[in-house]
């Protein structure tokens, strides 16, 4: 089978090489129609690759950033067509960055794209059920077109690695780009009320309210919190590794209410003890107090007494992070992943019908 995957990310963008990943050992022959940055400029290009190559290919799967891509390759190739969402358009630019109020103009012109680019495809995927859901109520339209899969991360290089060696710290790492569901403000808040308790963090990355957070962590004076810049993956996986407990989102907006995202799989990944906030999509993946430790979000309180409760609790740690890991393998791992996009590939083709 030949098939043509177009998606607005480029070739080194964590989700697109996934998706290439897992189609070529499952045996797909695959043209690639990728951007050399994520910049809009490129669709034009994108398109006319598209108009040239679809033909002679037996689908079309558009990958991450897809919502303006889906309708126009529709119009260009009447194969069919597999949309990894991966993630809405509306949620993102109206729930988390704000950009539209919910039931404005603009907010609908949002869910518009989400809805035109479902309609025009034969199967699309997201992450959770819960998402699933959340978009027919949303966009007022049903979901039968959805398939649940689960994030992935490369674990060739998200894998466990070297533990720190004994010194006597206690080490919480966080990474992200600093967008609001993150939450960072909560994490600087918690460690301050850990000041006293000797428990140290490094926090990696820059982004949306990276000003903001470090005006914060100037006010409250933070000694021992590390900040770092963006590393690539491989270091990334290093610095988690080291790491006594790894962190996820805190936020308390709608879109942390939504998103299961690449940290919380990442931590897993790597083997470590994971607390983040409580939401569905994280419960359909993993269990409070066996696979994970789950936290009200916007609660620095709850955050510092969850990590305290490791920090004293050895066996409590080493437990979770085991179970956290099983869950990993069972469900995020890039073989587990391949398995089941392709399945969901087959059934797009007609040759097979998927599990989920």
């Amino acid at each position: 089978m030949k098939i043509l995957y177009v998606a607005g990310r480029e070739a080194a963008y964590s989700r697109t090489r996934i998706v290439l990943n897992a189609m070529r050992q499952n045996g797909f022959d695959v043209i690639e129609c990728l951007p050399p940055n994520k910049s809009f400029k490129h669709y034009p290009g994108l398109l006319l690759k598209t108009l040239l190559n679809a033909p002679r290919c037996d689908a079309v799967v558009v990958g991450f950033y897809g919502q303006l891509l889906a309708p126009l390759v529709r119009l260009l190739t009447w194969k069919p067509i597999l949309f990894d969402m991966y993630i809405t358009t509306y949620d993102t630019m109206v729930f988390d960055r704000e950009k539209a109020a919910p039931g404005s103009f603009k907010a609908r012109i949002y869910g518009l794209s989400d809805w035109l680019s479902y309609k025009m495809t034969k199967l699309s995927i997201l992450d959770s059920h819960h998402v699933i859901g959340h978009f027919g109520r949303t966009i007022h339209t049903e979901t039968s077109k959805f398939r649940r899969l689960f994030l992935a991360v490369d674990d060739s290089v998200i894998k466990p690695g070297p533990l720190r060696p004994a010194d006597g710290e206690f080490l919480v790492h966080f990474h992200g780009e600093y967008i609001p569901f993150h939450g960072v403000r909560h994490i600087l808040k918690a460690a301050k009320l850990l000041e006293p308790h000797g428990v140290k963090f490094q926090i990696v990355g820059k982004g949306l309210t990276y000003e903001e957070d470090m005006q914060l962590a100037r006010e409250l004076g933070l000694p021992h919190v590390k900040f770092l810049d963006p590393v690539p993956y491989a270091k990334l996986a290093e610095l988690m590794s080291r790491a006594d407990v790894c962190l996820g989102i805190f936020g308390d907006n709608e879109r942390a209410k939504l998103v299961l995202t690449n940290k919380v799989v990442e931590a897993i990944g790597v083997g470590k003890p994971l607390i983040t906030s409580r939401n569905e999509p994280v419960q359909e993946l993993l269990k409070d107090g066996e696979s994970v430790l789950l936290v009200n979000p916007a609660d620095p309180q709850a955050l510092a007494d969850a990590i305290l409760r490791l920090k004293n609790d050895e066996p409590l740690r080493h437990r979770i992070a085991a179970a956290g890991h099983k869950v990993f393998r069972q469900q995020c791992a890039t073989e587990t992943f391949g398995k089941r996009f392709t399945a969901i590939l087959h059934e797009v083709l007609g040759t097979r019908r998927t599990a989920e």
